[in-house]
């Protein structure tokens, strides 16, 4: 399954990480991105089948660059966590070609291969990829998708992140928001095209392709910048962040409880129904979910913490389609619930029991 989940924690309330192993698992969701390499999570999920992309934020980005730093923090953040559990990407920097800080984008690359570097060092390269996110916004043009562009004030930093990623083999992630696309233009974006609602779609004039979703035409609009930059279909997109809010501030139209239940639970159908976009038909989405739960420190606008999946004791937002359990707290299930679903939980409540 294609489905992910940021795991965010910029929050004073959340459960705990050997908590959160079984709401996890009761979700079956075992790909989780982190913004950090937080060790009481990584322990937490040691011995599980949880793959995860733990994030190198971008103050590390200077100090990263230096070999000697850029080791030390492999050896006390990655090494002692593997493998009983399962770091497979690290994400250096986030969003930094878009960041205001530009001191930092001449820092994105050289701190990427200088991990990448260590990792070769010590034999781990394969198994742990060096990548890094970006936001939608490194695209110059975006539609139709056949016609995606990097924007070409980023060259100079793009083409060598992507020589890069052609090279070892890492996925190009992007953070892909129809959301915001919506809040920009209610007028003029369709939001049933967004919500993945049943809709007129649109059809690229250059291709004969249709899309009747947002998303997808984003996705499919990053692999047409990739192969308009030369490196044709040898980098495999992600996309690192996606999501729709649950409540925002009365200038951020559709943010409603409805809608995001909308948005989110029709992407993880589709998600499980493993289909391509239309320019990939045969290659499955992968996508991380943002985010498993609200965060009320976040700053920024309301929605900023009205993203999750979750309130922090366990209840659902919405029902999304998922099934979640959360020992001590809740116990949720969906139309769809299973007999063996059910006895996964009741064992995991039984294993809990016995931990604590």
């Amino acid at each position: 399954l294609g489905l992910g989940i940021n795991y965010g924690q910029i929050a004073n309330n959340l459960p705990a990480p050997s908590r959160v192993v079984f709401l996890l698992g009761s979700l079956n969701i075992t790909r989780v991105k982190l913004y950090d390499a937080d060790p009481v999570v990584l322990s937490a999920f040691s011995y599980t089948d949880v793959e995860f992309i733990i994030g190198l934020g971008n103050e590390y980005l200077q100090a990263m660059t230096d070999p000697v730093q850029a080791r030390a923090w492999i050896q006390q953040k990655v090494k002692p966590y593997i493998p009983d559990t399962k770091i497979t990407c690290i994400a250096v920097g986030n969003e930094v070609l878009t960041g205001n800080d530009t001191k930092l984008m001449p820092l994105l690359l050289p701190a990427m291969q200088t991990i990448h570097g260590v990792l070769d060092d010590l034999g781990l390269s394969q198994q742990i990829r060096v990548t890094t996110a970006h936001s939608f916004g490194v695209l110059q043009n975006s539609f139709p998708p056949s016609a995606g562009t990097f924007r070409n004030d980023l060259s100079e930093y793009m083409d060598s992140v992507l020589d890069f990623h052609a090279r070892s083999g890492s996925p190009f992630l992007i953070n892909a928001y129809p959301f915001f696309a919506y809040k920009d233009n209610p007028g003029e974006i369709s939001l049933s095209y967004a919500l993945f609602e049943p809709n007129n779609g649109t059809t690229d004039a250059a291709t004969g392709l249709r899309y009747d979703n947002m998303l997808y035409a984003q996705i499919d609009a990053v692999y047409s910048a990739i192969r308009a930059s030369g490196r044709g279909d040898a980098i495999r997109v992600q996309v690192s962040e996606t999501g729709w809010p649950s409540k925002g501030d009365a200038d951020e139209p559709g943010a409603t409880v409805e809608n995001a239940e909308l948005y989110n639970g029709n992407l993880i159908r589709r998600i499980e129904r493993n289909e391509g976009t239309p320019g990939r038909p045969g290659e499955a989405v992968e996508v991380y979910v943002f985010a498993l739960f609200n965060e009320d420190l976040k700053p920024g606008p309301v929605s900023e913490r009205n993203y999750g999946l979750f309130y922090p004791n366990g209840t659902p937002v919405y029902d999304a389609g998922l099934r979640a359990f959360l020992p001590g707290m809740m116990a949720y299930s969906s139309s769809t619930e299973t007999v063996s679903s059910r006895k996964r939980c009741f064992l995991s409540f039984i294993l809990l029991l016995l931990l604590f």
